[in-house]
């Protein structure tokens, strides 16, 4: 299952981040994830809320450049050696993964890799096939 992402490209100073995610509270958006990734002169955020295409208007409304991508989001359990077992998947089948980033769901004991990659599709079937699970949109709510 493909979920949406957010990249959001900030000017690295004071304060940008914060107007980020006061835009997103101001409108009662939650985030669900979010990376972080910083050059001297600016930064790429990126995150997984629950309506991306409500938040792309309202932060573009409020002079954020902001793209929406796909990445897959990958659930496993919070053990040794589970990321390992997904990346050797996706290494095995020739998958490149561009980026990652990840959070725990203590309720469930389990953990949420986000990935991205340019074989999406692909990936996808390649997970499934080995019986690794990945989530909708609306599953990252539950």
């Amino acid at each position: 299952m493909k979920v949406q992402q957010l990249s959001i490209f900030l000017e690295n100073k004071l304060g940008r981040l914060l107007e980020t995610t006061e835009v997103l509270a101001q409108h009662d958006i939650n985030i669900r994830a979010m990376s972080l990734a910083e050059t001297k002169n600016f930064g790429i955020v990126r995150l997984i809320v629950e309506n991306t295409s409500r938040a792309c208007d309202l932060l573009r409304m409020h002079n954020f450049t902001v793209e929406i991508t796909e990445v897959i989001a990958v659930e496993v359990n919070d053990t040794p050696g589970e990321l390992a077992r997904v990346l050797r998947t996706l290494h095995e089948n020739e998958l490149n993964v561009e980026y990652a980033y990840a959070f725990v769901e203590r309720k469930q004991n389990k953990a949420v890799v986000i990935i991205r990659m340019d074989q999406i599709d692909r990936a996808i079937g390649v997970l499934k096939a080995e019986g690794i699970k990945t989530l909708t949109q609306q599953e990252l709510y539950l």
